[in-house]
């Protein structure tokens, strides 16, 4: 880390082995990404009117190039988190699985979904039409490409998403699945 663990103790005296832990837990998440440049942990006791059942709330925020990454705080009433320990464990495993996460889209190993191609039917046949693409050709479709044999259903001007065949048909780009949608289901890139 380029800076210095900070932890930080709200409505509580700070405690020696609590501190150990942490260290050992944020020294630990260094070894699932090494480019941490920051770490501050924050143990909030239950406020002073508890005399029983209150939940120890740990957050933890770490500074990673271009990001910051928080966990802990508010969530779910977890019971456990009556112990600090159980606070701390659970708070440092969700801040792990974040950090796992934001290792692997930093890697690329996050798999993008393509938006399908939409685009709107021009002209409609007896067991064929075309679609009209943004700003390129018209394709050519069968109606067997529609999904769920909505062929007939289908006007001139419905918006539609389409998958275009990776071969051409002979007379051009063809669809392998045109599915109609309503007009706000369309995303546009």
């Amino acid at each position: 880390m380029e800076t210095p663990l900070q932890i930080t103790f709200k409505n509580t005296d700070p405690s020696p082995a609590v501190e150990a832990r942490i260290r050992e837990k944020a020294a630990r998440l260094e070894r699932f990404y090494d480019r941490i440049t920051s770490c501050r942990v924050t143990v909030e006791a239950p406020d002073k009117h508890h005399r029983k059942g209150g939940l120890f709330r740990v957050m933890v925020d770490l500074g990673v190039p271009g990001n910051e990454i928080v966990v802990g705080g508010t969530g779910p009433q977890n019971h456990a988190h009556e112990d600090v320990y159980v606070a701390l464990r659970d708070s440092f495993e969700a801040a792990e699985r974040a950090l796992k996460a934001h290792a692997r889209k930093m890697r690329g190993d996050v798999k993008a979904h393509d938006v399908p191609d939409h685009g709107r039917v021009a002209s409609l046949f007896d067991d064929h039409g075309f679609v009209a693409m943004a700003g390129g050709p018209e394709v050519y479709f069968h109606r067997n490409a529609v999904t769920d044999g909505s062929f007939d259903k289908l006007s001139v001007g419905d918006e539609v998403r389409i998958v275009v065949a990776e071969k051409e048909g002979v007379a051009g780009p063809q669809a392998s699945a045109i599915t109609p949608v309503g007009k706000h289901h369309i995303v546009d890139r």
